[in-house]
C-alpha cells in the first residue's frame, strides 16, 4: 500500500511539474549554455549539483527524465528551476528556465555552470 502511493504521488508531480515545464518553454529560456562534454554526463552532473544540501536545504531535490524531444530534463520540485540538455556536434546545449529571477535561481545556475 505504501508503494502504491509513493507511486500516485510521483505521478502527481511529475503531471504538475510538465505542465509548468511546457509553459516556461513558451518563453525564452533564463539562460542559454553550452558544454563539451556528454550530454549524459552533464545531466547526471546538474542533478548531483542540485541535490547538494549543504547549498539548497530543504530544497535539494532535483529529478532526471527523458527529454520531450530526445536528450533529457533535470528539473527542481514543482519545476521552478530546470535545465533542458540536448546533444550538439560540440557536446551539450543547455537551456536553463527559472520560474522567479532571485537568489535561488542564480544560485541554482552557478551549480550548473559547475557541470560544463
Amino acid at each position: 500500500m505504501r508503494m502504491l502511493m509513493v507511486a500516485v504521488a510521483a505521478t502527481l508531480l511529475a503531471g504538475c511539474a510538465g505542465s509548468a515545464m511546457e509553459q516556461a518553454r513558451t518563453q525564452a529560456p533564463y539562460k542559454t549554455l553550452a558544454s563539451d562534454k556528454p550530454q549524459q554526463n552533464v545531466a547526471e552532473c546538474v542533478k548531483f549539483a542540485w541535490e547538494d544540501e549543504a547549498v539548497f536545504g530543504v530544497d535539494a531535490g532535483a529529478y532526471l527524465q527523458p527529454g520531450k524531444n530526445g536528450g533529457s530534463t533535470v528539473y527542481t520540485r514543482s519545476a521552478e528551476s530546470f535545465v533542458d540538455l540536448q546533444a550538439s556536434a560540440t557536446g551539450t546545449a543547455l537551456s536553463y528556465y527559472a520560474k522567479h529571477d532571485d537568489f535561488v535561481a542564480k544560485r541554482r545556475l552557478a551549480a550548473l555552470a559547475t557541470c560544463l
